[in-house]
């Protein structure tokens, strides 16, 4: 009897050659670890800033990839992809996040280690380069999950973590937006559709330990002290080596309304690939409260999906030394792990 080998994020199984059916399925989960995979927000991205959001994708996975290739956890790599991503100025997290209504930054991001069920989060953190790490210390050094603005900065500092000035947070990019939006007629929630969004990533590692990270500089032009769906546990993240682990991105009110991250898992707990959960996730959040938005997902065997309704997501994943990634529904470019950026030769 010949063993299905299960082919990452397409669901599609086929016999695999020359292993015996005694091995079971350790000898699958074995080929398909270490995985990660990461995103970088949900929406319509415009032509010119597309390259760029592709670019930072690929470049997060591969620097959470070269941990878990070393032996690293999946924790250290979902902290290191999504850190990667706080310090590009092209998406809605760490530098780059938009602003208030009142033109200032307040960030929030979470982490969990699906081994344990232990998370951390941060909301509305102000001066904090890159929140993800500054989650991992909630909860990796104190008995809460959550800490929020003045509590959080207080905590940060106790840590050592240097604080840093507003300003070296702020792109150019964002504070055109917010002065866009402070227009009578402006739609700052359909806006926000305009600019790369929240980022996040999922990862198995060679052990078979599963971790999620999500950060984000939240909704454009939104009330001071708005706390979105990021730092809450179940909507902004979930992570379970039972059973995989979610990073969303979208309208955080719309996600919250429907716990997307843990919905998606209930879906995957009930026997559907994480392919089929995620679509049946987004579904039921645009069904249920016309929200839009992706995921990108992992299970226990390595299997991986990016899925989203909104118009774009740029995505990116690594596993088996190989690169995949794209923007728009249906793609999945591939190249080696170590090819360099600026000749890549991609197929489809």
């Amino acid at each position: 009897m010949l063993v299905p080998r299960i082919y990452a994020h397409t669901g599609f199984i086929q016999p695999c050659k020359g292993v015996a059916c005694g091995e079971d399925s350790r000898v699958i989960a074995a080929a398909m670890l270490p995985v990660l995979a990461v995103h970088g927000g949900a929406g319509h991205i415009p032509k010119e800033r597309a390259e760029i959001s592709c670019a930072g994708v690929r470049d997060a996975a591969r620097a959470g990839y070269a941990i878990l290739r070393a032996g690293g956890s999946a924790m250290d790599a979902v902290v290191e992809a999504v850190t990667v991503l706080e310090n590009n100025p092209a998406y809605n997290a760490g530098r780059g996040s938009v602003l208030t209504r009142h033109g200032h930054v307040e960030m929030d991001a979470i982490v969990m280690d699906g081994r344990t069920l232990a998370s951390g989060a941060v909301s509305a953190v102000k001066g904090i380069a890159n929140p993800v790490q500054l989650a991992r210390l909630v909860m990796e050094k104190t008995s809460h999950l959550c800490l929020t603005a003045e509590g959080a900065s207080e905590f940060a500092r106790a840590m050592g973590i240097q604080e840093v000035p507003e300003e070296s947070l702020i792109t150019d990019y964002a504070r055109m937006r917010w002065r866009k939006n402070l227009q009578p007629d402006a739609n700052p929630v359909e806006c926000q559709m305009g600019k790369m969004g929240t980022v996040g990533a999922v990862a198995v590692d060679s052990e078979g330990n599963i971790a999620c990270a999500t950060s984000t500089g939240g909704m454009l032009n939104k009330m001071e002290g708005r706390v979105g769906d990021t730092p809450c546990i179940g909507c902004g993240g979930y992570a379970d080596n039972k059973v995989g682990a979610v990073s969303p991105t979208g309208h955080g009110e719309a996600i919250m309304k429907v716990t997307l991250a843990r919905l998606i898992l209930f879906y995957m707990e009930q026997g559907k690939s994480a392919q089929e959960a995620a679509d049946m996730g987004l579904t039921y959040m645009k069904e249920r409260v016309e929200g839009l938005g992706g995921v990108v997902v992992v299970d226990p065997q390595g299997v991986w999906a990016a899925r989203f309704n909104s118009l774009q997501m740029a995505w990116a994943a690594a596993q088996n030394d190989q690169l995949h990634y794209g923007l728009y529904a249906g793609e999945d470019f591939t190249q080696p792990i170590e090819q360099p950026e600026q000749n890549s030769q991609e197929t489809h």
